[in-house]
């Protein structure tokens, strides 16, 4: 960039500087709104609206809430004069809605206008003509007074055909290109219009103040303003207005600016569609004011179809990033940010907030029809645990424990890494599905029944290998029965260490959802059920969860019919069975059963009922408030120090320990 030199500021400051409007802090009330979309929108187009598109445009924008509409230049084209025809002639303009149309100062399109118009029932009539010095000298060749008097000229020509024409007429002056003008003598210019049209309380002019284009930052043209908002005559009586455009791409700073200055009318388009860079954008200034509490006036609860009804009407793209509009303005795909929205929606949902105050979103998504689910947290390769918990959630009523939710991130994420696409929450919970409830089994449980008596006694039905097997092992709770019956019939060992449930939130009500966490050889495997019954939920996500172990998919299972009978056996009578009793039941000596214990089971008579009566200690010390003595008589043991002693040495702490600890 090279050429900077070339380039000089062409804004003028006004000959007395004041900052009043600094010393607001914010817009407390909207402004008079007028859309300019049918004519300064519609000029921008490269293939302007046809005269059913404008009608079709026209009702979206009363619809919305606009109360003034400028609908074209009628004596620009004859598609302008024919749409403003139509506007009168079928009736199609509210009552309470004002149209507007814009002429240059020249005796023959302001003829042409005002034949346009004649019996509208509230029409602006729109005058404007260039003042500044680039067109005085480069357009024009005109001195200031010549100027000044073409400006006179079209205000007596205004009045005069009002008279003469059926209607009710307002007028409205603009010192076109006001940025490269000076100011006193703009304002020279707009008092001298007025005194043309001696505006009263009873028929108020409009002083519109035009950044035809851009130059100046928005403080500077607050302080050129508020001289205009000072200096004007007939200041009671005037509406000042500013019709931003956005060449410097600060036209809404510029508007909100204008306003605290002393403007009480904006011009501007939806989604700032207008010449070169565009105009204000009314939406985002609108839901600005929104978003401080203030009502903007306009209705934008049905974004979408707003947009839709503008992108193809204009053939132009709201884009991804435009302010409130696009499609991904609310959107979180950081996890950190997530992450965020996330807790915050839920800190709003349990202290009951009645303001908005959720981190990185400036207004709830809600009120301009957006979803949560599909628009705020979507999912990729940079999302978080957070925001996968929360299209989760919100989509199917899956609620992980936070311990699991890491695994479950980081496992969403590695699938829209590889696939290099953003994850629909209908893939995400596929991904969830696939992963933690309908997965691959070595086994499955068909049934299971339990009785109580100091606990837990489960018969499992365990079908492996195409055959079922019925096991009964003892437990704390079912679960932990069941996860013993598992253990026993696959000889395994791991720690049922995590265990959540609710029901869920999302479909139906009558269901439950269970998750259930298992570590072996330090790793964690987690496993998800869901059903009616909250113990069937449950059994069916540690059956997801074992079935992940390496040791199921190379276990045999005990398959030998005898053996199973031997251990169901040693389950219900572990108390005070003895090797005598066992080869009695089986009819075998006590020599061989002893050996084919052994065999079978890898441990010997004695361990094994020592095993077995440690598991239900444990399960007592951790699920009653029996004393150890009696804990220890009810297992099988008269002696409470030799209790003490097998227990420490199988777990490495006394029961007193094991009981104390969180």
């Amino acid at each position: 960039m090279k050429n900077c030199e070339k380039y000089e500021r062409q804004y003028f400051m006004p000959p007395e500087v004041t900052y009043d409007w600094v010393k607001k802090e914010y817009i407390d009330k909207p402004p008079i709104w007028c859309s300019v979309d049918l004519r300064d929108g519609n000029q921008a187009l490269i293939e302007p609206m046809s005269l059913e598109e404008k009608l079709e445009f026209f009702q979206l924008l009363v619809k919305i809430g606009f109360k003034e509409i400028e609908v074209g230049f009628p004596a620009a084209s004859e598609t302008e004069y024919k749409f403003m025809r139509t506007l009168i002639e079928k009736d199609m303009i509210p009552d309470d809605v004002t149209v507007q149309v814009l002429t240059q100062a020249r005796e023959h399109i302001i003829k042409k206008t005002f034949e346009a118009v004649k019996g509208a029932p509230h029409a602006v009539v729109h005058l404007y003509n260039s003042t500044s010095v680039a067109q005085r000298e480069q357009v024009f060749k005109k001195d200031k007074e010549e100027i000044k008097k073409i400006a006179v000229e079209g205000a007596k020509l205004l009045k005069e055909l009002a008279d003469e024409t059926e209607g009710n007429f307002t007028f409205q002056y603009s010192p076109e290109s006001f940025p490269g003008t000076e100011v006193d003598y703009a304002v020279e210019v707009c008092n001298a219009v007025l005194d043309v049209w001696q505006p009263n309380s009873e028929k108020k002019a409009i002083i519109n103040i035009p950044t035809t284009v851009e130059n100046a930052m928005p403080h500077v043209f607050a302080t050129q303003l508020e001289y205009v908002h000072k200096h004007l005559k007939y200041r009671e009586n005037v509406i000042l207005c500013l019709h931003p455009h956005n060449d410097r791409g600060c036209g809404v700073a510029t508007a909100e600016a204008g306003i605290l200055a002393g403007a009480d009318r904006i011009e501007g388009t939806l989604f700032g569609n207008g010449e070169r860079t565009g105009n204000v954008d009314i939406i985002t200034l609108g839901m600005n004011m929104y978003s401080h509490g203030v009502d903007p006036g306009l209705d934008f609860t049905n974004m979408a179809e707003i947009r839709e009804t503008y992108e193809r009407l204009t053939r132009m793209h709201v884009y991804e990033r435009q302010p409130y509009a696009g499609d991904l303005v609310f959107t979180a795909f950081s996890g950190s940010h997530q992450d965020a929205i996330a807790k915050g929606m839920a800190w709003r949902e349990e202290k009951k907030c009645s303001t908005w105050t959720v981190p990185y979103l400036p207004i709830d998504p809600q009120d301009v029809g957006r979803k949560y689910d599909s628009d705020v947290i979507r999912i990729n390769s940079q999302s978080g645990k957070g925001g996968v918990n929360y299209i989760l959630k919100q989509s199917h009523g899956i609620n992980l424990p936070q311990k699991m939710r890491e695994e479950v991130g980081y496992l969403v994420k590695d699938v829209s890494d590889k696939a290099h696409k953003e994850l629909t929450p209908e893939w995400v919970y596929q991904i969830f599905s696939d992963n933690y409830i309908n997965t691959k089994s070595v086994f499955h449980i068909d049934e299971c029944h339990f009785k109580q008596v100091d606990g837990i006694t489960a018969e499992v039905t365990i079908n492996h290998g195409g055959e079922s097997r019925v096991i009964t092992a003892n437990g704390n709770g079912r679960l932990d029965a069941v996860s013993n019956a598992i253990k026993q019939y696959f000889n395994i060992s791991y720690e049922l260490t995590f265990y959540e449930e609710h029901s869920l939130t999302k479909g139906s009500s009558s269901k439950a959802v269970a998750y259930v966490g298992i570590i072996c050889k330090g790793k964690v495997c987690w496993g998800v059920g869901i059903d009616a019954d909250i113990i069937r939920a449950s059994i069916e996500a540690l059956i997801v969860a074992v079935n992940k172990l390496e040791e199921i998919g190379s276990a045999q299972g005990c398959k030998d019919e005898r053996m199973i009978e031997i251990m169901n056996y040693i389950q219900a009578n572990y108390i005070d069975i003895t090797l005598d009793d066992l080869a009695e039941k089986f009819y075998l000596s006590k020599p061989y059963i002893s050996k084919y214990i052994k065999e079978k089971s890898g441990v010997t008579f004695g361990e094994l009922v020592k095993k077995i009566r440690m598991k239900k200690a444990k399960a007592l010390l951790k699920s009653s408030s029996m004393t150890v003595e009696n804990i220890a008589l009810s297992v099988g043991y008269q002696n409470v120090e030799h209790f003490n002693r097998l227990f420490k040495k199988t777990y490495n702490m006394t029961p007193v320990q094991f009981r104390n600890q969180k």
